[in-house]
Formats: C-alpha cells, structure tokens, sequence
C-alpha cells in the first residue's frame, strides 16, 4: 500500500507540473477570467487546490499550522508564482509518502477543523481523499483551461509503459 501511495503522490506532481506548466502560458486575462465552474476562475481553482495541500500535508506531516495551513493560504495571481509552490507542496507529499513504513498507513493523523475541533482521520484515507480532491478540481481547470487560447494538456497517461514517454515512468514503447 506504502508503495501505491507513493506512485499516487508522484502521479499527482506530474499532472500538477503539466498543468501549471500550460497555464504559465496563459495571459493574466484569461488566467483570472470568470468560468463556469465549482469556482470562478482557473486561479481561484488553482489557488484552492494548493490551500487545500498545504491544509492537509501540514496535517499529515504533523507541521502545526492546522486550519490557518488553509485559511491563511497565500492567493498566487499568477500561475508562474504558483507553479514552484505547489511543486514544493508536492514533494513534500511524496517524500511523507515515501517515508511511510508497511502498515503505518493506517495510523492516525489529526486534523484541525477550526471551529469544528480536531478529528482524528486514518492516514491513508486523508491521503486518497486528497488524491481525490485534487483530479477533481484539477479536471475542472482542464476544461477551464479549453476554453482559452492555451490547449490542456494530457493528464491521464501515467501509470501504463505505453504511457511512459509523458510521465516520466516508461521508456514509451
């Protein structure tokens, strides 16, 4: 499971990477352009992505920010000043995941819910849950991201060797 985790994690770096890296190309127009979607703009939703990872990796790595990782999140207004932020985020969160011994997945890890309290979560539930949360809101930026003179990128060819020549992961044949 460790080593699954840790796959998701650097499946998650590269599609971060891949997006960011076309939306650097975007103008500061079509970046901050109201969209139809859960939020706004590609910038709020990207923004929110990275609040969110910051939030849950602080928690998972035990970094004492709690609800402050999130609310207190810086908002980028450019996508070249988020892409090296997240790109940290996200090694972060492999390194977490690589660091996980067989069978501490299923520790627990608190989060900090405010007002709400502290609630203790299973580790590797709080990690799919941000797998999750981010190819959900990452797929919202895809389409968002049609809709401008910036083409979206391929997101999903990572694990297969077919595959490898996009993510890094096979030699492509």
């Amino acid at each position: 499971m460790t080593s699954h985790l840790t796959q998701l994690a650097r499946n998650n770096a590269w599609a971060n990477d891949r997006l960011l890296a076309a939306c650097v190309r975007l103008t500061p127009v079509e970046y901050a352009a109201h969209r139809t979607s859960f939020f706004p703009s590609i910038r709020s939703t990207l923004n929110h992505i990275h609040a969110v990872d910051r939030y849950y990796i602080d928690a998972l790595t035990r970094g004492g920010l709690g609800a402050h990782a999130f609310y207190d999140a810086p908002d980028f207004t450019t996508a070249e000043a988020l892409r090296p932020a997240q790109a940290l985020l996200d090694q972060r969160l492999i390194g977490f995941c690589r660091s996980l011994l067989p069978g501490t997945e299923t520790g627990d890890v608190i989060t900090d819910r405010g007002a709400k309290g502290r609630v203790s979560e299973r580790i590797d539930l709080v990690l799919l849950h941000l797998f999750q949360h981010q190819i959900h809101h990452r797929g919202q930026a895809h389409a968002m991201l049609a809709g401008t003179s910036v083409p979206p990128p391929q997101l999903d060819e990572y694990f297969l060797a077919f595959d490898g020549n996009l993510s890094g992961q096979g030699d492509g044949s």
